[in-house]
């Protein structure tokens, strides 16, 4: 008689396979990463879920700024009236903004704060920034030779989301907004196209996310915009994640905030704008790209920290001894360089049991753990375990060797990262030609995937699947090339496939 088969023991319940949406809460909560505030909607982040944020705001904004950008940061409220200037634009965000509508609160009868002191004209807390950051714009250009104007401002912003998830969709959440202004629409587009490869680049090699680039269809565009251009990545659950967008504007948001200039032949134009932006979703496209049932894999180039020293002190009579081992040992590899800075080691020196300790940074998905006891301190040989293999997999590596043998270990673990994700994204990218395979790709009971159809570029169709099956044209890619065949839903002539998935 067969006996039942026993469930594999997870750090992390329910598994990815039980219930995805679950995992991905427990992973957060179990990494430490971030939190529920008091706020509906609104979250924590915790030390080392920021660690990770700064780390990405360090390497974009290097990005930037060798891009030719400048940081600024522009009011956190806007005037209602500014929004209004762009009829598209107020249209698409209006049921997400949060208003002020007064500005000082005064006890009632009751002894309750109640507001008082209503504002003459509302204030928007920032949806978005392409209005405020106009009017600054249109007292700053005056002339082609104030062009171009390159822009970027880190800061938060507030969109009342009705279901909210952490690092993927909170009413407050912080990003970069790029925004630039040019002297014709040639140099605009070349801008937009310029940001949206930045980005792509850092998924690649800095979230080992791999993405695809391409346009979003009309039903699809940014409020207000010409063109919009996305990055979109896949997760293990098999739904599109939009990991970035970059804008070309055209000269819309210009004439909505009177942005003129003399050109060299001394006529006033509008000048041509973009924006760009990404947000703190990258951290949970990151989790859920890369995390496994025993909780988060980190990437190492944005880890907040690469490696972490565990120190075995179950013996009083040697804790000194092991302790002060540890702590050279991280400041020997500290002077270690991966990435083109210097290794961030931790020493984890709680007073807790040493399986407690490994399990902790295995859930919270440091990429390397070392640990030691005195046999390794009189062995010399010590043990060197990596978050994306077996957690009882062990590497022995000489304490001499380990300044030498860890960059090259910790881009090993990058690259297997950015390997893994690719091969699963293509193990679950299919090309569909009939509406019956669309329909079965997409059904509740099956897991879908990226379907690549043809499509009419008509609009009904697009927003039929979405209110039918929650499927939307993620976006019209780049590399796909010219195609000619029929619409799965129409039977029309199309020349190229567009991609659909469920998404988040």
């Amino acid at each position: 008689m067969n006996q039942p088969k026993q469930k594999v023991r997870t750090a992390i319940e329910p598994t990815r396979a039980e219930n995805y949406p679950e995992w991905y809460q427990s992973v957060l909560k179990a990494a430490d990463l971030a939190e529920h505030s008091p706020v509906r909607g609104c979250m924590v982040i915790k030390p080392w879920g920021y660690g990770i944020w700064e780390n990405i705001q360090q390497i974009l904004d290097k990005k930037f700024k060798e891009t030719g950008h400048q940081n600024a940061y522009f009011p956190l409220f806007i005037p209602l009236s500014f929004l209004e200037k762009e009829a598209q634009h107020v249209e698409g965000f209006a049921k997400e903004c949060a208003v002020v509508t007064h500005h000082r609160l005064e006890k009632n009868k009751e002894g309750k704060l109640v507001p008082a002191g209503e504002l003459e004209e509302p204030l928007v807390v920032r949806p978005t920034s392409e209005m405020i950051i106009g009017h600054s714009f249109s007292k700053w250009i005056d002339s082609y030779r104030d062009l171009p104007l390159l822009i970027n401002q880190w800061a938060n912003i507030v969109r009342w989301e009705m279901r909210t998830r952490m690092f993927l969709r909170t009413a407050e959440f912080l990003w970069q907004e790029g925004h630039t202004a040019h002297a014709t629409a040639e140099e605009a587009k070349i801008e937009t196209m310029r940001m949206l490869e930045i980005y792509s680049e850092f998924c690649h090699n800095n979230l080992a996310i791999p993405v695809i680039c391409g346009e979003k269809t009309a039903h699809e565009r940014f409020p207000g915009a010409v063109a919009t251009y996305t990055i979109e990545a896949m997760m293990q659950d098999r739904k599109a994640l939009q990991a970035g967008t970059s804008h070309f504007l055209g000269q819309n948001f210009s004439k909505s905030s009177d942005i003129q200039f003399n050109n060299e032949q001394g006529e006033r134009e509008y000048a041509w704008t973009t924006s760009w932006g990404t947000t703190t979703r990258l951290i949970g496209a990151m989790v859920m790209t890369h995390s496994d049932d025993d909780g988060l894999v980190l990437p190492p180039r944005v880890a907040a920290s690469q490696l972490v020293i565990i120190p075995f002190l179950q013996k009083e009579e040697t804790k000194e001894a092991v302790l002060s081992y540890c702590e050279t040992l991280a400041a020997e590899l500290g002077k270690a360089n991966y990435n083109g800075a210097p290794l961030k080691v931790i020493v984890d020196k709680r007073d807790v049991r040493s399986g407690e300790k490994s399990w902790g940074w295995i859930k919270k998905g440091i990429p390397l753990r070392i640990e030691i006891g005195m046999r390794e301190i009189e062995s010399g040989e010590l043990s060197l375990l990596r978050r994306d293999r077996p957690h009882k997999e062990k590497t022995q590596i000489a304490k001499d060797q380990l300044g030498i043998r860890i960059p090259t270990i910790l881009q090993e673990i990058q690259d297997h990262l950015l390997e893994k994700a690719t091969a699963y994204r293509k193990q679950y990218t299919v090309r569909i030609d009939s509406i019956e395979e669309f329909n079965k790709f997409f059904a509740a009971d099956e897991q879908g995937g990226f379907a690549l159809c043809h499509w009419n570029e008509d609009p009904v169709h697009e927003k039929k699947v979405q209110e039918d099956l929650n499927v939307t044209i993620r976006c019209i890619p780049f590399d796909m090339p010219e195609e000619k065949g029929r619409c799965i839903f129409t039977g029309e002539p199309s020349s190229r496939r567009v991609i659909f998935a469920k998404a988040y």
